[in-house]
Formats: C-alpha cells, sequence, structure tokens
C-alpha cells in the first residue's frame, strides 16, 4: 500500500492507495462510528451494493442513492441526504461515506460541513478523476443553475480510501476523461511527468497494475502538494483550473448533459494553450504538444456542439475563480509551468473560443 498524507495540522489526513484496498481492512474497526451512513449514485451501487452495505452493517436504510450525473449534484439532493440523517436522527458524532465520483464526493463533503455544523466523512473514489483529483484537497459543492460548483465550502475528509480495483469497473470513457486531469498536473507543474505519460501511454490506456498504481500516487502527491501549500485557493492551488475556466462554462451551457467533466476540462485546456500562443506566452510547437498529448489519450479537443459566443463569454464572467469584471484564467507560461492572468484582451478570448468549438 502507499500512503501520502495531506499536511493541514489539525486537519491533516491520509490517502492510503493500493488494489483491492477495501478487501483489506476491517472497515468498522477502523472507522468506529456508531452511525454510518453511506451516499452512492444508481450505477455504482449496482456495481458494488455488497461492498457498500458492508460499510453499514447491511442496513440499506444507511444507504441514499441518487440518480448518476453531474446534473444531480444540486441543492435538492443535498436536501435529500440531510432528510435521512435527520429521519435516522444522526447526531455531530456520525460519519458520512462518499463511495462514487467526483459528484458524490463534492455532494457528500458539502452535506458533512453542513449538517449540524459539521460531521465527519470519508471519501471512497470509485473514478480515475475522482481519485487523482476531486476526492483530496476538501473542495465540496453543488451546482446552480447560474453557475457550476456555486454553492459550496472547503472541508476536509478524515481518509481517502484509494482501491485501484474500483477501476475495473469503470467506462472506458469515464477512465479517459479522467486522464485530463492527470495531463493537468504535468502540463502546470512538472513536463517530466508528461513525458513520463507519453512514453507508458499503452500501459496507462490499458490500465495496467503497475503503471496505474504509480500515474495515481504521482498525480495524488502533486496535488496534496499544492492543497499543503494552499488549502483555500488564495494562490498556487488556482493553477488547477487549468482548462476549467472554458470547461465549466462547456458544461453549463450543454446543462450537464452529453459531455463528461474531464472531457470539458480537456477542451479547456486545449484553447487555453491557443490562448497562451495567442498572448505570446509559449509557442507554436508548444501548443502543438499540448494538443498532441490530448489527443494520443483519446481526449476530445473541440466541444462537441457550437455555442453562442456571448453566451459563452457570460457564462465564464460567472465563474467563481473571477475577483473583478474581468474573466480570470490559467494559462500556459510553458510546458510544465502556468500562470494566472486576467490582463486578456477579449478578442483573444472570442478567438480561443472560435478555435475550440465546431
Amino acid at each position: 500500500m502507499k500512503s501520502l498524507t495531506v499536511d493541514l495540522a489539525d486537519r491533516s489526513y491520509n490517502i492510503d492507495i493500493d488494489r483491492n484496498l477495501l478487501a483489506s481492512i476491517r472497515f468498522a474497526e477502523e472507522f468506529p462510528y456508531e452511525q454510518r451512513l453511506v451516499l452512492t449514485n444508481t450505477t455504482i451501487y449496482a456495481l458494488h451494493s455488497d461492498r457498500i452495505l458492508s460499510l453499514v452493517d447491511g442496513d440499506r436504510d444507511r444507504v441514499v442513492i441518487i440518480e448518476d450525473g453531474e446534473r444531480y449534484k444540486n441543492l435538492q439532493s443535498f436536501a435529500e441526504v440531510h432528510t435521512r440523517l435527520l429521519e435516522l436522527e444522526f447526531n455531530r458524532k456520525s460519519l458520512l461515506i462518499a463511495f462514487g465520483g467526483g459528484v458524490i464526493g463534492d455532494l457528500a463533503g458539502f452535506v458533512a460541513s453542513t449538517y449540524q455544523r459539521g460531521i465527519d466523512f470519508v471519501q471512497i473514489p470509485t473514478t480515475l478523476l475522482a481519485q487523482v483529483d476531486s476526492s483530496v484537497g476538501g473542495k465540496t459543492a453543488v451546482n446552480h443553475p447560474l453557475g457550476k460548483n456555486m454553492i459550496g465550502t472547503f472541508y476536509q475528509p478524515k481518509r481517502v480510501l484509494i482501491d485501484l480495483s474500483l477501476l475495473k469497473t469503470l467506462p472506458q470513457r469515464e477512465y479517459i476523461s479522467g486522464l485530463a486531469e492527470v495531463l493537468k498536473y504535468g502540463f502546470i507543474q512538472d513536463a517530466d511527468f508528461l513525458e513520463w505519460m507519453r512514453l507508458h501511454y499503452e500501459e496507462i490506456l490499458g490500465k495496467e497494475s503497475e503503471t496505474l498504481a504509480e500515474m495515481i500516487h504521482r498525480s495524488c502527491s502533486y496535488k496534496k502538494g499544492i492543497v499543503d501549500q494552499d488549502e483555500r485557493e488564495s494562490g498556487i492551488r488556482a493553477t488547477l483550473n487549468l482548462g476549467h475556466t472554458f470547461g465549466h462554462a462547456i458544461e453549463k451551457l450543454m446543462k450537464y448533459q452529453g459531455i463528461l467533466h474531464g472531457e470539458a476540462v480537456a477542451i479547456g485546456i486545449n484553447m487555453a494553450g491557443y490562448l497562451s500562443c495567442r498572448m505570446g506566452l509559449i509557442d507554436k510547437k508548444d501548443q502543438l504538444y499540448i494538443t498532441s498529448l490530448l489527443h494520443l489519450f483519446g481526449l476530445p479537443c473541440e466541444a462537441p456542439v457550437a455555442f453562442d459566443t456571448q453566451a459563452f463569454l457570460n457564462a465564464m464572467r460567472l465563474d467563481k475563480k473571477n475577483t473583478t469584471n474581468k474573466i480570470r484564467f490559467v494559462l500556459f507560461e510553458s510546458v510544465g509551468k502556468a500562470v494566472i492572468t486576467d490582463d486578456i484582451p477579449e478578442a483573444y478570448i472570442i478567438e480561443a473560443i472560435e478555435f475550440g468549438t465546431p
């Protein structure tokens, strides 16, 4: 087993990574809470009901199952979980278990941070994207019709349990989607990691055991290092939003249907590459290298549908990362180094939108 510690003083916690991790621990002894509730979705419950029920002593009432999909990360689902906690008379010494992908982890964390002003929660991520990114760092949220992740908190889990065997049931499209967040770490801080991924792309796409474990461990190490320095995104953590300003706008305009989060991020990264080149931050060779890596791993570089340019700009203006009336972007200063700026001519932003849409 590989372990990392997110070092946040009294909010520190471990990230444990292993194949068949859940089978190797006695959950009730490891987490001796009298009251435990699992949040999952319909797809994950159908695949892993036995594992999920084992976490709550076989009590189906202590499992909340929501529909699968980003559009269900909303206040209605948030209220549904709170209602179950109240019906079961859970107290402040309870444990909420997130068993699912990024939607489940974000929602469970937000519920945990607000129920009776805060209860403990554990992340058991089942998608690559959640394992390498969203389960680590304490960002919790639900979406609002006017913007993604607009209602939420910073609230750290007590543990992140990454069981690599859970990826066996993950559809290949969702697995590839998660690779966008893995590539992101190389794009913003380690060009050598990108070359490692390029050289091992066949093993990565084939989910070869040792390569997969190394990739996830390195990704979590990058994320942990950034969160250690900047828990609440006042500085370096904002670079993790590479591709997300464009990507979140795409998701919102598509009403969170027909596109996965990682796919939208990949398109956003490609658009950020174009914009970085247009601004003179990187040269054309670097821009093409960025695009080629996205293509190598089967990620999309262009949105599946066209958008109204003004609607796209308006969606980005509502992004929570903006601190003024200008749109804030994470761009490439080089391949392996990111820069944050809002000093970009609107004409260049429009060019980037047109570059990334049909």
